[in-house]
């Protein structure tokens, strides 16, 4: 066999190698740990917009359960092909009630609470809605647009299965990079 040949073969199994690491540190990590997620529709304006880029993290929720306020993506409960995202607002064993526009959350201790919500803009309060009671493992969820959402107002409740993770990174657009945080809601 010529030298050519054998140097030619020698960088051939080099860079196959390099992508066969390659692939075992990030396909792992892309399936397992954390998975783009692209914005479609209003939903979540003013927050998130259309095309908007983000890193969702799947890797918490198998360490401790969904906080209200976060932004969560889920498989959409009436078609699991579907991906959405939206807000968790309602947590197991809660009820929640929107009056007024004002979300109402009554603790599994029997306290009512009015959800002060600083990231709502005016104008774009949720319609009315009778008491929502969550079993365990289920949650409540709400888009920030809340006139133009489909969320638990529509077709119920999230369950916990259906929650792929939470968004943690926005990483388009390039002027708006932001690590997503959690909104401090008053007692």
């Amino acid at each position: 066999m010529s030298s050519a040949i054998k140097n030619a073969g020698e960088f051939v199994w080099e860079v196959a190698k390099i992508v066969i690491l390659a692939l075992a540190i990030v396909l792992p990590i892309r399936y397992f740990l954390f998975q783009p997620f692209v914005i479609q529709g209003s939903s979540m304006e003013p927050n998130f917009y259309e095309a908007d880029y983000l890193i969702v993290d799947e890797l918490s929720y198998r360490f401790r359960a969904p906080e209200r306020g976060e932004v969560v993506v889920f498989k959409y409960p009436l078609d699991a092909s579907k991906r959405f995202i939206k807000r968790i607002i309602g947590l197991p064993g809660e009820t929640v009630e929107i009056r007024s526009g004002e979300v109402i959350i009554t603790g599994t201790d029997g306290i009512a609470r009015t959800l002060d919500e600083p990231y709502i803009p005016d104008g774009s309060r949720a319609p009315d809605m009778p008491p929502f009671v969550l079993a365990q493992g289920e949650y409540f969820v709400l888009g920030d647009n809340r006139l133009y959402s489909s969320d638990s107002q529509e077709w119920g409740e999230l369950p916990e299965k259906n929650i792929i993770g939470r968004v943690e990174l926005r990483l388009w657009p390039l002027n708006d990079i932001t690590r997503v945080k959690i909104p401090a809601y008053q007692q």
